[in-house]
């Protein structure tokens, strides 16, 4: 958790808040340098492809290829928007007066492709009905190279965009201390002498608990096995398992958050530690609308030139023309729904709506974990990964502000937080 603050209103009763020093507000994705990086390059790549198609067409008197070379400038116009908000974010992420920082920048230049892009599919959709109602020749020598330079280009494109995307959130160190961010469903390893054990938190559907699985004959025989958890609060618990025939799995359930040090022991080996934390890099708040509006926009016009080239060697083939406006009419749709995703998405956290309920219940859970009772819960999104939270909590014992933030301190994605306390008597503590 980067970062805390303190809000002291009414009733309130908190800490004095961390000196400013330690406060930063920079929200901004983990890769956004090389994602500014590669969409500078696409736009290179479709900036040289424009002149030379518009060069091109000048000289060997194409009207086609010009067009396409004219097509392309909008193509490279829609990544430009994506490329000054990286650049912007980053250069303004420092600024004081942006009070949650510049992480948002991304998702407005996300927002805007995405209305730009449904703009698109209607003018796509308009000109496809125009040519079913009033068909005109097509120059089927010129028009399918084009098109299959244009998905080469838009390949192209979508590959240096998407590069780099390979995110290793745990490794094993092969010794006795591994250390992983992954979701709670996926194994952390550890080793004794020649057996390897995979332990995960399994909750698909079933309340969490602990599962032990190993090679065919190689699983310990569970009164030899145990896992003490050791939470940053220093609340420690003790879990035995029982076979379950493929897998061992703990007798009890796993109290939330999933966020603490289990220390795994096994007959009379040493005991090894396993880190495991509360930060799921699958969530919809990790998610790059930036990024994910470009490689949109380079995987729509990839979907057209793909509908394009099958509608001009079907339009040849059988001399079926409405073939083409046909395929045009399809690629709208496709290009439609994409945007109004993007929409949805990117609308939803400009909004500060809730980006991932699951985070907010176990935040809740974290907190009350105690007797204590949360008044008041806001969870809005600040930039790729990173969450902004204001809890308020009521309770009766003398607990303040540091002990809530110790609690929370597993959640990784947390990374500006207001705590507020409110001494009442009359919650259960």
């Amino acid at each position: 958790m980067a970062e805390t603050d303190m809000a002291e209103t009414g009733m309130a009763e908190t800490e004095a808040a961390f000196p400013l020093a330690t406060h930063d507000h920079v929200f901004l994705g983990r890769d956004h340098e090389r994602a500014e990086r590669r969409t500078w390059a696409v736009i290179v790549l479709c900036s040289i492809m424009m002149v030379v198609e518009i060069i091109g067409g000048a000289l060997f008197g194409s009207l086609a290829l010009i067009a396409d070379g004219l097509h392309m400038s909008t193509h490279a116009g829609a990544l430009l928007l994506a490329a000054l908000a990286y650049t912007y974010a980053r250069k303004y992420a420092y600024d004081r007066s942006f009070s949650f920082g510049t992480g948002k920048f991304g998702d407005l230049a996300g927002y805007t492709s995405a209305i730009v892009l449904a703009m698109i599919a209607l003018l796509i959709g308009y000109e496809a009905v125009e040519r079913l109602l009033h068909p005109v020749a097509i120059s089927f020598n010129e028009a399918i190279p084009i098109a299959v330079l244009g998905l080469a280009v838009n390949i192209a494109s979508a590959w240096l965009l998407s590069g780099g995307h390979h995110h290793h959130h745990g490794h094993d160190h092969g010794h006795g201390h591994d250390h992983a961010h992954e979701h709670d469903e996926e194994p952390h390893f550890v080793s004794f002498d020649a057996r390897r054990l995979a332990i995960a938190v399994f909750e698909d559907g079933v309340p969490p608990r602990f599962r032990i699985t190993a090679k065919a004959g190689s699983l310990p025989d569970p009164s030899d096995l145990s896992i003490e958890t050791i939470r940053p609060d220093g609340v420690r618990q003790l879990f035995t398992f029982a076979d379950k025939g493929a897998y061992l799995e703990s007798r009890d359930e796993i109290p939330e958050p999933h966020a603490f040090v289990a220390r795994v022991s096994l007959a009379q080996a040493a005991a090894r530690d396993i880190v495991f934390e509360e930060h799921d890099h699958d969530g919809a708040h990790h998610r790059d609308n930036n990024m994910r509006a470009a490689i949109v926009h380079v995987m729509a016009d990839a979907a057209v030139s793909v509908l394009v080239i099958a509608g001009l060697v079907l339009a040849r083939a059988f001399g079926w023309l409405w073939m083409d406006p046909l395929a045009g009419l399809v690629g709208a749709a496709v290009i439609a729904n994409w945007s109004v995703g993007l929409i949805r998405d990117t609308g939803g956290i400009l909004l500060d709506r809730i980006p991932d309920r699951r985070i907010a219940e176990k935040v809740r859970a974290a907190v009350e974990n105690e007797g204590d009772r949360v008044t008041d819960l806001h969870l809005w999104r600040l930039g790729p990964g990173h969450l902004g939270a204001i809890v308020c909590v009521a309770t009766a014992t003398a607990r303040e502000a540091s002990h809530y933030r110790q609690r929370l301190a597993c959640f990784a994605d947390l990374s500006h937080v207001t705590v507020e306390v409110q001494h009442a008597p009359g919650v259960a503590g």
